[in-house]
């Protein structure tokens, strides 16, 4: 060059004359001056006509490029030749020529900011270049470089802040800033046109059903190209997400799905896979639910059919890994919830076949192989196996309480007769022995799902606690609080519901009795809660009944002192009405030793309320008198038929007391002597000395006989 040989002969030898060597080195300067201006003066006309003015330029940026890396070179030649110490030396001598110096440094500097901008252009010609070639990796590759010249994000050239800094103050950085964006819409909606192509996701809606229908293509190399152009040009998956979650994941776990995998669709170009499946709500999710093994399988299909666009994005981020960050959580709770603890087994044979940890575990090396999920961050399915003998425990117990609850809600009149050999003569000699009664079907199905508990094995496995641990007692404890809730009000109002609850309680301690060898929890504790329970309630209808009859006797009144009339008669046959129903209730429930005990508790109540009537009276005339004794024989006549043997009725505490008063209406004043015999006769078994004298004075006019009979009773 020229203007360098100047230089370079300006400062050779010690000897040469000093001005004209700064003549010489101003004229290169101002040489370089000119050039660099009239080069930026056609630069600048280029861009402006690109990116302020918009006018058609045809002009390659290849050419400013090299002329100004060109320009470039001298210059620095030529700052480098001068150097710093000559620069001082020379501005000594002229100042001119150091002003021109200083110049020539500013000119670089601009010349800086006009490459940096030639150089962003002719990236953008690239682009047009390789997207005529339908390179989209070649586009992305520029389109990344053109980001880091336009924001200064990590380039690798070497640009200092000072040009970045009037590059972003320039009328045209905008305008630069906005062809950028529209180049990588174009490229990311032309990105996004190839990939739906190549991977054509469909979904057809019925009344009832549905069709999903994924068509990938084959060409491998070509739609990893598009998928990592498209998933690194700032691609937002959430629509592809949320289209493979809500048609294909969620069904696939939820619901029966028709599955068909085709891996010569379209003349062998495509893989397709189709999904079919009802959108009805099922009534009973429960019977619909599908298999976890299916689930597992078709989810592997889905993997396979979706697996040519898991591309690597980079060292550690796969295409399934965006997708995984978008469906995973709720992937994930699904299977648990839908699909892994509904699998759990319910019986010991099921636990010990089952494969459900080993094929879970499988599973979960599938989807973080395709790197789906992140097996050290997305624990769902090793924590599942890991709690596997726990939801086993759980699920078992669940099982037997729910299989319990639904026998508590059964009719107690549903009944039938057990130990119909075990009459009572029988218990009597064996107390061990459970009586002839009726009980509820339901109390015989509690107790055979009480024993099909027991004859779970006791542990699972090695060192694995009882699955079935206190089972029985919280199934006793439910019966025994349960029941009278659920058929609180059928206890209260029908006596046939009290016995059979009474029946079943008992039925139930029996069985409780019987197998203290199994050693059920709180076993002492349970037996006295049944025992009290069935007591309470029987209890409970035995009071009501007698309250019935005491609400009878209630009217009976002698409205005559002379005559009894027809009302207490008809009160009396009505409480013997209502034992009667009561028997025809009872007497095949009960056992019959129960039976009987509580008839005479009622009859008892009810004599004891007719005798106390009758002494009431303080005239009882003849008439009156034969016609009391007419109604306590129908009484005596009717209430030994309440029993199953006649002469059970002696059990009755008052029955010899009604019988004696019978007498008493009959008896003489020489009789009642007789029948008192100075405190020692059949009369002091059952009346005091007052009753009889009362009886005495009702009976007769005051006479000496009376008197002397009633000094008689003492």
């Amino acid at each position: 060059m020229a203007e360098t040989q100047v230089l370079l002969e300006t400062y050779q030898g010690q000897g040469n004359n000093n001005a004209t060597n700064i003549e010489a080195t101003k004229a290169a300067i101002k040489k370089m001056l000119v050039r660099i201006e009239r080069f930026q003066t056609r630069v600048r006309k280029h861009i402006d006509e690109n990116y302020v003015d918009f006018m058609p330029n045809h002009t390659s940026p290849d050419i400013f490029l090299e002329k100004s890396s060109a320009l470039g070179d001298e210059i620095s030649d030529l700052l480098a030749t001068v150097g710093n110490e000559g620069l001082s030396v020379l501005s000594d001598a002229s100042v001119e020529l150091a002003a021109l110096s200083r110049d020539l440094r500013e000119k670089l500097f601009g010349l800086r900011v006009s490459e940096h901008i030639l150089k962003l252009d002719d990236l953008f010609q690239c682009v047009e270049e390789a997207k005529a070639t339908k390179d989209c990796l070649v586009v992305l590759d520029l389109m990344g470089r053109l980001r880091s010249l336009i924001y200064g994000e990590g380039t690798s050239d070497d640009i200092s802040p000072d040009v970045e800094r009037i590059f972003q103050s320039l009328e045209c950085y905008e305008s630069i800033k906005v062809k950028y964006h529209v180049q990588a819409h174009l490229l990311q909606q032309n990105l996004q046109e190839r990939f739906d192509r190549l991977v054509q996701l469909s979904c057809k809606s019925f009344p009832t059903s549905k069709c999903v229908t994924l068509l990938i293509s084959k060409d491998e190399a070509l739609l990893q190209d598009i998928v990592i152009a498209l998933f690194q040009e700032s691609y937002n998956p959430t629509k592809l997400c949320a289209f493979l979650l809500e048609n294909c994941i969620e069904p696939l776990i939820q619901k029966p799905v028709s599955v068909e995998y085709n891996v010569n669709a379209k003349d062998g170009s495509h893989i397709q896979l189709t999904l079919s499946y009802s959108i009805k709500e099922p009534d009973t999710s429960s019977l619909l639910r599908p298999n976890y093994k299916d689930v597992f399988e078709h989810f592997r299909l889905l993997l396979k059919t979706l697996c040519g666009i898991n591309s690597s994005l980079n060292g550690t981020q796969h295409v399934f890994t965006v997708i995984g960050d978008h469906v995973k959580e709720r992937m994930l709770q699904l299977l648990l919830d839908e699909c892994l603890i509904p699998a759990v087994p319910e019986t010991m044979d099921e636990y010990n076949s089952s494969t459900l940890c080993e094929d879970v575990a499988e599973f979960e090396h599938q989807l973080a192989d395709t790197f789906l999920i992140n097996p050290e961050l997305d624990t769902t399915l090793s924590e599942f196996t890991k709690q596997f003998d726990t939801y086993y425990r759980n699920r078992l117990s669940e099982r037997v309480l729910a299989t319990a609850r639904e026998i508590i809600q059964r009719d107690l009149q549903d009944m039938t007769l057990v130990a119909p050999s075990n009459l009572s003569a029988n218990v009597a000699s064996d107390p061990l022995l459970f009586p002839r009664c009726m009980v509820s079907k339901s109390a015989q199905d509690f107790v055979k799902l009480m024993e099909r508990v027991l004859r779970q094995p006791d542990k699972a496995a090695e060192g694995t606690p009882d699955p079935l641990g206190g089972v029985i007692g919280l199934l006793l404890d439910a019966y025994i609080n349960e029941v009278p809730k659920v058929h609180k009000k059928l206890l209260k109002s029908i006596p046939q519901q009290s016995a059979l609850f009474y029946n079943n309680c008992m039925y139930l301690t029996h069985w409780v009795a019987q197998h203290t060898k199994d050693n059920i929890d709180g076993f002492p504790s349970l037996v006295k809660i049944l025992q009290s329970t069935g007591n309470k309630h029987l209890r409970v209808q035995v009071s009501y009944q007698e309250s019935i009859l005491m609400d009878i006797m209630s009217s009976f009144e002698f409205e005559n002192p002379h005559t009894l009339g027809t009302a207490p008669l008809r009160l009396v046959r009505q409480c013997l009405r209502q034992l009667e129903l009561l028997k025809n209730v009872w007497q095949q429930v009960l056992p019959e030793n129960v039976y009987n005990n509580s008839f005479c508790e009622l009859l008892q109540a009810f004599i004891n309320e007719l005798v106390q009537r009758v002494f009431s009276l303080r005239d009882i005339s003849a008439t009156m008198a034969s016609e009391l004794s007419d109604l306590i024989d129908v009484v005596l006549e009717k209430a030994p038929l309440l029993f199953h043997d006649k002469n059970d009725v002696v059990h009755v505490r008052s029955w010899l007391k009604l019988q004696q008063l019978k007498i008493m209406m009959n008896a003489s004043l020489k009789e009642f002597s007789e029948l008192w015999c100075d405190g020692v006769g059949p009369l002091t078994a059952n009346y005091h000395a007052g009753e009889v004298k009362q009886l005495i004075r009702a009976r007769y006019m005051d006479t000496d006989q009376r008197a002397k009979a009633i000094a008689q009773i003492v």
